[in-house]
């Protein structure tokens, strides 16, 4: 399994949702990074908390404009565009998030398409294995 840690500004709020098939609570949000390099844009990913407790502390806690650091595993989906190509996109799954405090006059560098979640899969829960 990987784990990532990743410093980020929310820009996009939190939305609370169900899986279809088990009620499984979880939220997701987008956040945005700075560029390894100076002249690079941000870049925006799309981040999921899994479970009762995680997902109700992500959407109540936390909001456009936090800035956080975000513990977890980061998993590649593969999405079916309508131009008929795949598309694979980057997905953390939170595990711990902090908080580290709020820009009030934060405004994202994404282009209006990239903020909005479109009618993309429902996210890859992350696997858990048993020691033995």
């Amino acid at each position: 399994m990987n784990s990532c840690i990743l410093m980020a500004q929310i820009i996009q709020d939190p939305e609370l949702r169900y899986t279809s098939e088990n009620q499984i609570p979880l939220t997701q949000m987008l956040v945005q990074f700075a560029g390894l390099k100076a002249e690079e844009s941000p870049s925006t990913l799309k981040v999921v908390g899994w479970g009762e407790y995680l997902a109700n502390e992500i959407k109540t806690n936390y909001s456009t404009g936090d800035r956080v650091v975000i513990e977890g595993s980061l998993r590649m989906n593969v999405i079916e565009r309508p131009e008929g190509f795949k598309e694979k996109r980057a997905e953390l799954n939170v595990s711990r998030i902090h908080k580290l405090g709020t820009d009030d006059h934060f405004e994202p560098h994404v282009m209006a398409s990239d903020r909005t979640f479109q009618h993309t899969p429902e996210p890859s829960r992350p696997q858990t294995h048993d020691k033995v």
